[in-house]
């Protein structure tokens, strides 16, 4: 169901944030993000000079290259546009999370190498739609090849030994709730208690 009808407005700004996942020749996943922000109006801008309606204020793309164990291995982090000279210039310091896991405590890692004046807000929010989508590429081939490794060697079923990072992330998930049931009996809490 769409949003409810809103009222009379004025379109003013447009942020746009896609991501996309790949899985490279080499066995590695490639992770983007691309980042835009764009008025529906001229107006001027001290470093930049005139800024035209839909060009972008903001045009910024990071990549993270990871192993199946969702580890950055690299990291690559473009500024096309942006508001002020020197924003293209911190670029370089997102290789301090080459290395990192993405997994519980993701986002707390990345504020504490590349927050506030360590980084560059808008690259540092789209490392977030980013880990989620890194999740989205990787989880399901990485499940269904698991699988049928188990079926080639006469398992069957869940076998996961360790509790899945993805239990307690959201509602749905959550280890008392009738999917951990279904999917990871083993992790399950039981039945959630009424509210």
């Amino acid at each position: 169901m769409p949003l409810s009808a809103p009222a009379a407005r004025d379109h003013l700004h447009t942020r746009v944030v896609t991501c996309q996942g790949f899985r490279r020749a080499d066995g590695l996943w490639d992770i983007e993000g691309h980042i835009t922000d764009v008025k529906t109006y001229l107006f001027n801008n001290e470093h930049r000079g005139t800024i035209s309606p839909g060009e972008p204020l903001h045009d910024m793309w990071i990549r993270l290259t990871l192993d199946d164990d969702f580890t950055v291995r690299a990291i690559e982090a473009v500024t096309d546009a942006s508001p002020f000279v020197p924003c293209s210039t911190i670029t370089p310091v997102f290789q301090k999370l080459v290395g990192l896991r993405i997994t519980k405590g993701w986002t707390r890692a990345v504020k504490e190498r590349l927050g506030g004046v360590l980084g560059c807000t808008h690259l540092v929010e789209l490392l977030g739609p980013v880990a989620t989508t890194a999740f989205q590429t990787l989880y399901p081939i990485l499940s269904q090849e698991r699988a049928a490794r188990d079926r080639e060697h006469g398992r069957a079923g869940s076998t996961a030994k360790h509790r899945p990072a993805i239990i307690d992330t959201c509602h749905a998930l959550a280890a008392d709730g009738p999917i951990v049931a279904r999917y990871w009996p083993q992790f399950a809490t039981g039945p959630r208690p009424p509210r």
